[in-house]
């Protein structure tokens, strides 16, 4: 197993203090940046016909889309895209997946679903507005992010433009996302399996992880190899993320976290720290995570910021 950095630097976003080396911090500071530069540009731009027809649902969407966050995916995909040999700005298309990431909170926080009432340290947007404006909500991300991601790979030939399209809305849809969702709310309240477990959140979380760094890879133009390991790293972090989200569950504050802390427990799902202990569900993270990292490796993509983003998964506090 690689060893972590013994000298982290931690980053205060609005979501708690997270870990990242010094030696990238700069850069994950300005992707960032650009990323919600991007995402402030297009509710002011984007967001114009729907505050005329229904300002409250556009109100909503703009609650979501600024209200802060790590720009986890969109961070990973820029720097696969770099990794991969990009060099336009792909900052719009690492909007575009921060969209689909922003419409599924807004989802997974509805009362049918989760009903939780913090989110990155605010209410949700459901008790900010009502679920009826936070479900419309949501579903307007959804065509904004597959607009946005066309937009940004306006200049692709047809057949890759479509294929980024089309394999964010498959990330986000019932082979995915959704799908995994799906299987989550079925699983509450039943003992599952490790197995049955690493399914749901494979899809649930670690799909639209996997796609952010394809699509970078995708958008560089790089050859097959490449944005298969590329996707194979980041199946590897989105099910590792996951993993430390449902250990923070239980061993961090509502404070830190910026959301409802104990919720796992409250509802009843099964969960990797209830599986394998919390040590455990470390060690697992940790192997994860090596896997990730190798994948890159033996294709000659393993860069210093797509390392230290791999290790940012297990040492996050939020």
């Amino acid at each position: 197993m690689t060893a972590r950095s013994s000298s982290p630097i931690f980053v205060a976003d609005r979501g708690g203090a997270n870990v990242f080396d010094a030696g990238v911090i700069g850069e994950v500071e300005t992707y960032r940046s650009q990323i919600d530069g991007a995402l402030a540009r297009l509710c002011d731009s984007g967001l114009t016909a729907l505050h005329e027809r229904t300002p409250d649902v556009a109100a909503a969407v703009r609650y979501s889309l600024l209200g802060g966050g790590k720009r986890f995916r969109g961070i990973l995909l820029l720097a696969g895209y770099r990794a991969a040999g990009g060099t336009d700005d792909a900052t719009l298309l690492a909007a575009a997946i921060e969209i689909v990431h922003a419409y599924s909170l807004v989802h997974d926080d509805l009362p049918c679903m989760d009903d939780d009432d913090v989110r990155r340290g605010r209410p949700t947007v459901h008790r900010k507005f009502d679920a009826r404006v936070a479900t419309v909500a949501g579903l307007v991300m959804v065509p904004l992010a597959a607009r946005t991601a066309a937009r940004a790979a306006h200049h692709l030939s047809p057949s890759s433009a479509g294929r980024i399209v089309r394999e964010l809305m498959g990330a986000s849809g019932a082979g995915g996302m959704i799908g995994g969702q799906m299987l989550d709310l079925e699983g509450e309240g039943k003992t599952l399996s490790l197995a049955e477990l690493e399914q749901i959140h494979s899809a649930k979380t670690g799909a639209l992880v996997s796609t952010a760094a394809l699509l970078g890879g995708l958008a560089a133009g790089a050859r097959h190899g490449a944005v298969d390991a590329l996707a194979q790293y980041g199946a590897a972090l989105g099910l590792a993320f996951q993993i430390i989200d449902d250990v923070l569950d239980v061993t961090a504050t509502t404070e830190a976290l910026g959301k409802t802390a104990g919720r796992d427990v409250a509802l009843k799902k099964s969960t990797y720290p209830a599986l394998l202990g919390v040590d455990g569900a470390m060690r697992r993270a940790d192997a994860l995570i090596d896997e990730g990292c190798m994948a890159l490796s033996t294709v000659g993509l393993l860069t210093p910021l797509l390392e230290s983003i791999a290790r940012f998964v297990v040492r996050r506090r939020a």
